[in-house]
């Protein structure tokens, strides 16, 4: 599936809805919906739902996580938030740590990152390949990551052909408006405590993200599991788009709720 370039995509848009108060309006509707498709999916036992974040320092991932779970019972969904690799985890394919947490049929589960940091991340800070115990004659290669891409490809083909539904969401926003972000973080205490000087120095990669980014979405966006650019500056844009991307998703699977054998009658 072609993706359009992250560069040509403006993330301050809210092309799609007339107004603020518009969109939550959407946004409400829609989470009543989805709140039922997913109870529905959880008792028809066949689908499952993974849902993969992905975006830049302060792009909204956490508060689309409180989003999504404000729209479904926590009955079934499970949230993932991966950190710097252990050192156990270093030792297994770059896979394994995520591949443990998908979801089971009838659950959903949300990543917060996952393995597309070793696309990303690694990519901008190269020196962290050397952490994961490859041998120099494969870690070295020009294909290295093109290699990754062709696994990631093929690890969600193998998820979405048991069942689960794999959407990918990138949070887009611009360099003024992380900025603001951090202003905000510093200035709030019960919030304070999210930032670090990494954050400092992990800015001052920015173009090198950017470009990075752009190519993990154009070599990993497929046809079984697409990604979706979230402009991202308005977080009422952003979770209404999210919203309407998760209904739309799931409101095209062929689920019922299964019938009971048993009759009134035998009670």
């Amino acid at each position: 599936m072609a993706q359009k370039s992250l560069f040509k995509i403006d993330p301050n848009s809210t092309e799609k809805v007339k107004s603020k108060q518009h969109a939550m309006q959407l946004t409400e509707d829609l989470n009543k919906k989805i709140y039922d498709l997913l109870y529905l999916m959880f008792a028809h036992d066949k689908y499952s739902l993974l849902v993969i974040m992905h975006g830049i320092d302060t792009s909204g991932k956490d508060g689309a996580v409180r989003h999504i779970f404000s729209a479904a019972n926590p009955q079934g969904l499970t949230v993932h938030s991966f950190k710097q690799p252990t050192p156990e985890e270093q030792r297994h394919d770059f896979l394994w740590r995520c591949h443990r947490h998908t979801p089971e049929s009838g659950r959903t589960a949300i990543f917060n990152r996952s393995y597309y940091e070793e696309v990303t991340t690694v990519a901008v800070h190269p020196e962290l390949i050397k952490n994961q115990h490859i041998p120099s004659r494969l870690n070295d290669q020009k294909n290295f990551f093109k290699k990754r891409y062709e696994h990631i490809n093929n690890f969600e083909k193998l998820l979405t052909d048991k069942g689960t539904v794999v959407v990918k969401l990138f949070f887009h926003i611009s360099k003024d408006e992380q900025k603001e972000r951090f202003k905000d973080r510093l200035q709030d205490p019960t919030r304070n405590w999210k930032f670090s000087q990494a954050d400092i120095t992990e800015r001052k990669f920015w173009d090198k993200y950017m470009q990075v980014f752009d190519k993990m979405l154009r070599k990993t966006s497929t046809d079984h599991a697409p990604w979706h650019v979230i402009p991202a500056n308005n977080k009422w844009y952003r979770n209404y788009l999210i919203s309407k991307i998760l209904f739309d998703e799931l409101r095209l699977l062929k689920m019922s709720f299964p019938k009971n054998k048993h009759k009134v009658s035998s009670i």
